[in-house]
């Protein structure tokens, strides 16, 4: 029986991961770490712990859904305090100086980092870079929906898409983002590649990237109805890491894609 850690386990898929595990044939919650309270009730056996060392002590794997300050403290036990356990990472919102740390750990222990967990979501990818190099005269154009608590924007799915787009063009992301429009600001550019963000409501999460030409248009669509669409994928993911070599995985990666 794998013994998976959690951080982040107050959140909506924190819980949910929980949830998932208590039905898994190969895995089971080992631990928690809880930075202020967690309300919920759980078995006996599982450790709630506010202690990353604890947390590393009690795990095979952790499962890591949590803000960019958690998940730094995450990366520092593994750099700084030696601790060597797989990570599965989904934060998103990071910082230049978070990005590094995440590199920096990757050389010490597995991990594999995804901006979105969904299955259904690292096959949109491989379309996406796939259309847009064919397609290499049409506009893209990507909009993220997501309910009205998300802090971040862009998604981080979103700028994934859009960085897949972008690498298969031979352009770099950070010199043709858009990610608003106000005003008279012109016609629209020739290698720009927009993201838009919409909050309202509790929407799980649906991203559309459209490709734009004169007399056609393709747009790729990925809609999320359920949030264990994104714990259970982790959990999948959680597994096929453990016994893998130090390195920044993708879910590509787990999925051979």
């Amino acid at each position: 029986m794998i013994n998976v850690g959690i951080l982040g386990s107050t959140g909506r898929v924190g819980s949910l991961l929980i949830d998932d595990l208590e039905n898994d044939e190969q895995a089971r919650v080992s631990a928690v770490h809880v930075f202020k309270k967690l309300n919920r009730q759980l078995p006996e056996d599982i450790v709630v712990t506010n202690d990353m060392k604890v947390l590393f002590d009690s795990s095979d794997v952790i499962i890591d859904f949590s803000a960019p300050d958690a998940t730094e403290a995450l990366l520092t036990e593994v750099i700084e305090n030696g601790a060597r356990k797989p990570l599965v990472i989904a934060t998103t919102g990071f910082s230049k100086h978070q990005q590094n740390l995440l590199i920096e750990a990757s050389k010490l222990v597995p991990i594999l980092y995804a901006t979105n967990m969904s299955l259904g979501v690292a096959v949109l990818n491989k379309l996406v870079a796939l259309a847009s190099k064919t397609l290499r005269d049409f506009d893209i154009e990507i909009v993220e929906q997501h309910h009205k608590h998300k802090v971040d924007a862009p998604s981080g799915t979103a700028l994934t898409l859009a960085e897949h787009a972008a690498k298969a063009r031979g352009l770099n992301l950070d010199e043709v983002r858009v990610s608003g429009r106000d005003g008279q600001i012109g016609a629209r550019t020739k290698d720009e590649i927009a993201v838009m963000a919409l909050r309202g409501g509790d929407i799980v999460g649906r991203h559309t990237v459209g490709l734009y030409n004169d007399g056609e248009f393709l747009e790729l669509n990925h809609t999320a109805t359920a949030r264990n669409t994104f714990s259970k994928g982790a959990i999948k993911v959680a597994k096929w890491i453990i016994g893998k070599e130090p390195n920044l995985y993708s879910i590509n990666d787990a999925l051979g894609l």
